[in-house]
């Protein structure tokens, strides 16, 4: 069998355009193709190779667990997930864990367990649910609904109801909205599919006090920015508000799919047993690759250390940014980077991306006009440097088209 990209188009569903390149092969912040080419990966997988490829921990652990034991179903509970809930739980606000297989369900189990709580609490009145324009929390059909882009959940039908949206950063708008028929509100405590923006602290203030005000659950969804992404474990940390729900997925399985919700025991009691469930959340295979990301990335050496990488990247970026003129502004917290094109380039963050990838560098989007980074958090200095020596060569490939 020939397996290349002609193969996509053949047996795969259309809904993805992926690159001609396959990678067959990655070590640390490195990644080698069906021909061999080497990449230096600024992408991490949309934000989950937290501690790059093959990272021996990870490794370790998952053939320990490999064999011991893949699965149970939750008529079971197993020692891993219990080891890795204890860990979060000492290492947050939280209480309690729900474990899901992805961010899109963890964010499902946030917002089930909020209108459940609300309707146990306060009554069926009590069912709105807010969230934040350009906002992204999945593509189970209430997450994507939830999500404030139109064009992600437009065209499947009736919509689930009570969800409103206003402007990210905009304290006026959102509390003209708030009321004591809201059950919850879902944001990003740094947006990311929405462009990398950050909320200034009298937003994340605001929006704290007046979900307290008018016992609305304030849910975080940080499945982007968690497991150390910003500099601290999570956001909320770094942004010194507390939110009632956590979601957090993507790094927290190191590349191993895993996901979870984390809120404190007068919340999580609402989910009582057969409220809500998963086949595959908590197995132990993924669980112990979990801990031992969660384990690794949680020490004051690397949490430091993402500081430090994210202002050689900025400098970096200044400096082809000095030599090209081709970015309005650099923005984001920790390893969680977007450059913003400037209106000469509006629209066409990707032709960055692309070009890049031809001179051997991975790197993201987010949206039309920001070209994202989201390495590892343990990449070198000096694959950060080679790195961005490859994207100023794609930079000076666009300018000069």
């Amino acid at each position: 069998m020939t397996v290349n990209r002609e193969l996509f188009d053949h047996v795969m569903v259309p809904n993805y355009a992926p690159s001609s390149v396959i990678p067959v092969r990655g070590e640390g912040s490195r990644v080698w193709d069906q021909q061999g080419r080497e990449f230096i990966d600024f992408a991490g997988g949309i934000a989950v190779n937290c501690l790059g490829h093959c990272h021996p921990a990870l490794v370790g652990a998952l053939k320990e667990q490999g064999e011991k034991l893949w699965h149970l179903s939750n008529v079971m509970t197993n020692e891993p997930a219990l080891r890795l809930a204890k860990k979060m739980v000492d290492a947050t606000f939280a209480e309690k864990v729900y474990f899901a297989n992805s961010g899109a369900e963890a964010n499902e189990a946030a917002l089930k367990l909020a209108r459940r709580f609300a309707l146990d609490q306060f009554g069926a009145e009590k069912s709105q649910i807010i969230a934040f324009n350009k906002g992204f929390h999945g593509r189970t059909f209430f997450t994507v609904t939830v999500g404030g882009q139109a064009a992600y959940s437009d065209g499947f039908g009736p919509k689930p109801g009570d969800i409103v949206h206003c402007d990210y950063n905009d304290l006026a708008a959102f509390e003209a909205l708030i009321s004591d028929k809201t059950c919850a509100v879902m944001m990003e405590p740094l947006q990311g599919e929405g462009g990398i923006v950050s909320p200034t602290d009298e937003f994340a203030q605001g929006v704290r006090d007046l979900c307290t005000k008018h016992n609305a659950l304030l849910i975080f969804d940080e499945v982007q920015t968690g497991v150390g992404r910003t500099g601290n474990l999570y956001a909320y940390q770094g942004l010194n508000v507390v939110p009632d729900i956590l979601t957090t997925a993507k790094a927290l399985g190191g590349g191993f799919p895993i996901g979870a919700m984390i809120t404190t025991t007068e919340i999580a009691q609402h989910l009582k047993v057969g409220t809500h469930g998963s086949t595959y959340g908590g197995n132990p295979l993924a669980c112990a690759v979990a801990e031992a990301a969660f384990d690794t990335v949680n020490t004051p050496e690397v949490l430091a250390g993402v500081t430090a990488k994210a202002a050689l990247f900025n400098q970096l970026l200044t400096e082809i940014n000095n030599k090209y003129h081709v970015f309005s502004e650099i923005r984001g917290q920790g390893l969680l980077i977007g450059a913003v094109v400037s209106e000469q380039y509006k629209g066409r963050a990707k032709e960055f991306l692309v070009a890049g990838t031809e001179h051997g560098l991975m790197s993201l989007v987010a949206g039309a006009d920001v070209v994202r980074f989201t390495p590892s958090l343990v990449i070198p200095e000096a694959d950060i440097r080679e790195g961005m020596a490859r994207f100023e060569k794609a930079v000076a490939s666009v300018v000069s088209a």
